[in-house]
């Protein structure tokens, strides 16, 4: 039986889309374009420790060009999400080891989004129900899921200028850990209104220290967060993730275009795998994001780019033909397509994602959405 990326149907189409071409990613050979997006899926034990279940889900979706696996919290304090995994502690480095060895074993990459989410947590999920931290003493809008139930964000505690290095140190500890796990690089989560973002952002940064004030200031933890990451993995193996768009988590700057404009130009020098780029997406329309075209990004930026939100095949394929990025991330797509670069090739319909499954933990709607026939190529039962 063929297997389905040998299919000739699909070999026949892969000489013809770019974005199903392979690219080098450093020393690291991806099979095409197509990325798997980070997502929170909260299918993880309460001690926040991967398993077999995540395991199946991720070698489900091996035919990624790359997959970025879930936002995964380098601490205790990082935590926001239930059941979210973490990366501090052996038993979650050998969870993940479950995970690592099931995306090889199918031929494929992985890498994983390290975090730690500041403001949007709540005591609940702290140790010792401290209060969260964060830049400044700003609480988020909106409501919080603990294991209690929704509960309203709570005004954070900003952290002491000498508690700074033990925030590089956790990501630094978080990179080796994984590193340990059998990954095949990291991505450092600096978007979507977490630590790294809120330290960027001049909505919720209000420091006089040396971290906050100037977009140089601001920038300072995520590019000390970066330089202590690469320490453990090198050139080439480590990504970083932005919004520069976003207003996700009540997040907001008076001048993205120059904040960001910085960040991007600062990465240069760590010769990174990528730059990922959340783009605007309709929800932050509609919340007032001053948008920052990726094409601003891509010029101050020089090394890959991978891009985000809300792309159809036909967005994706015209962004890498014109060289505007050059992969794409797919999160939703992915959840209910587990094969979606073998669909892509075939332009086969596509599985309808059922958002009520997407945190409610268990099998439903992670690891039982149907799969294309290997010999047909017609959909099937998920296996």
């Amino acid at each position: 039986m063929l297997s389905q990326s040998t299919h000739p149907r699909i070999q026949n189409l892969k000489s013809k889309m770019v974005l199903l071409s392979p690219y080098k990613l450093g020393n690291l050979e991806l099979p095409n374009r197509i990325v798997m997006a980070p997502l929170t899926r909260q299918r993880a034990l309460k001690n926040n420790v991967p398993h077999q279940l995540n395991a199946t889900y991720y070698a489900q979706r091996a035919t990624a060009g790359l997959i970025i696996a879930e936002a995964t919290h380098v601490a205790p304090q990082g935590l926001g999400y239930i059941y979210a995994p973490g990366i501090y502690s052996q038993e979650q480095v050998e969870g993940w080891k479950l995970v690592t060895d099931a995306v090889h074993q199918q031929g494929g990459r992985i890498f994983l989004q390290i975090w730690h989410v500041g403001r949007i947590s709540h005591p609940d999920l702290q140790p010792d129900g401290a209060l969260p931290v964060a830049p400044s003493a700003i609480a988020a809008r909106g409501e919080i899921l603990t294991y209690e139930g929704m509960k309203p964000h709570v005004t954070p505690r900003a952290l002491q200028t000498s508690e700074i290095s033990d925030i590089v140190e956790q990501f630094r500890k978080g990179a080796e850990n994984a590193l340990v796990a059998g990954f095949d690089g990291v991505e450092i989560h600096g978007a979507n209104g977490y630590l790294l973002d809120q330290f960027l952002r001049d909505g919720t940064n209000q420091r006089t220290d040396r971290y906050g004030g100037s977009v140089e200031n601001r920038a300072r933890l995520l590019l000390e967060v970066t330089e202590a990451v690469m320490s453990v993995w090198g050139s080439k193996r480590v990504g970083v993730r932005l919004s520069p768009s976003g207003t996700f988590n009540d997040m907001r700057d008076s001048n993205p275009l120059e904040t960001f404009s910085y960040v991007a130009q600062a990465l240069n020098k760590f010769d990174l795998a990528y730059l990922h780029i959340f783009e605007a997406i309709e929800a932050d329309i509609k919340h007032g994001a001053v948008v920052v075209p990726t094409s601003h990004i891509r010029e101050r930026f020089h090394g890959t780019l991978m891009v985000n939100g809300a792309y159809t095949l036909d967005k994706a394929k015209t962004v890498v033909e014109r060289e505007e990025a050059q992969l794409v991330s797919f999160g939703t797509l992915f959840i209910s397509n587990p094969d979606l670069p073998q669909r892509f090739a075939l332009n086969a319909p596509l599985n309808e994602a059922d958002p009520t499954t997407f945190y409610t933990g268990g099998i439903k709607g992670y690891t039982d959405y149907p799969a294309l026939d290997r010999q047909s190529l017609s959909p099937v039962g998920a296996k």
